[in-house]
């Protein structure tokens, strides 16, 4: 963040307007700061980083479901038409808070999150797909713990619409079941991550394993998504996939 306060010198102190800029900036910042440092000879520039930089496929593989070490995820769609329920995530992330949005000095913390999950995107970098779930997360006003200590959320009640986004890695399945004793509202029940084994035994197939959704769509016009990067946890495989890709 330091050249946003280098550029914006009147801004350097307001934190909440460097982290929106930042975060509006940055993947324009990295192509750049990439293709310099490859004009460079040993620039230490990881094929990885080189292909992120580029940006992904404009054409986006959906799914309906994603298996990731042993644990099943699913879009809500999916969930409507099976018994079981695999589409609730919680996600620990470290956010800014503010008091108000006069605030000028907020508070950097730890702060938990849940959602359902919507959409299952494959994003294609050539070398290697990331996948990323667009979820409905809750907002903070549908958000109580009971004198009990559990925590109950009211579906209803949709927030953070501007940053839908999550990287499958990143998330903890969890499970929110209707409270008899007040109407409306879910309790959130969590489950320990089952013991995983590869029985294909090919590491080269990697640990995840796709329900493919048999179409695409092209990718929206979205500048970035927060914090993609990170080097690759795995490498995908898609089961029984017959896509349509669109221009």
């Amino acid at each position: 963040m330091i050249h946003i306060k280098t550029a914006y010198p009147k801004f350097r102190k307001r934190t909440k307007w460097l982290q929106d800029k930042h975060n509006s900036t940055f993947i324009q910042w990295l192509r750049f700061k990439v293709q310099s440092e490859l004009e460079e000879d040993n620039n230490g520039v990881s094929e990885n980083l080189r292909w992120l930089a580029a940006g992904p496929n404009m054409a986006v593989p959906l799914y309906r479901s994603y298996l990731i070490k042993g644990i099943k995820f699913n879009i809500k769609a999916q969930d409507d038409v099976r018994t079981t329920q695999n589409s609730g995530v919680y996600l620990l992330a470290q956010t800014m808070q503010v008091a108000s949005a006069k605030d000028k000095n907020p508070i950097l913390s730890n702060m938990g999150f849940y959602g359902v999950i919507q959409e299952i995107w494959d994003l294609d970098y050539q070398k290697f797909t990331i996948p990323v779930f667009r979820c409905d997360w809750i907002d903070s006003s549908g958000l109580v713990v009971d004198e009990l200590g559990f925590t109950l959320v009211d579906l209803s009640k949709i927030g953070h619409r501007n940053d839908q986004f999550v990287l499958a890695s990143q998330v903890k399945q969890i499970f929110f079941v209707d409270d008899p004793m007040h109407r409306g509202w879910s309790v959130v029940l969590s489950m320990p991550n089952r013991e995983y084994n590869d029985v294909i035994g090919d590491e080269v197939l990697g640990d995840v394993i796709i329900e493919c959704e048999p179409f695409t769509r092209g990718m929206p016009n979205v500048d970035t998504f927060d914090e993609l990067v990170g080097e690759l946890g795995g490498q995908n495989i898609r089961d029984g996939c017959e896509d349509i890709w669109i221009e």
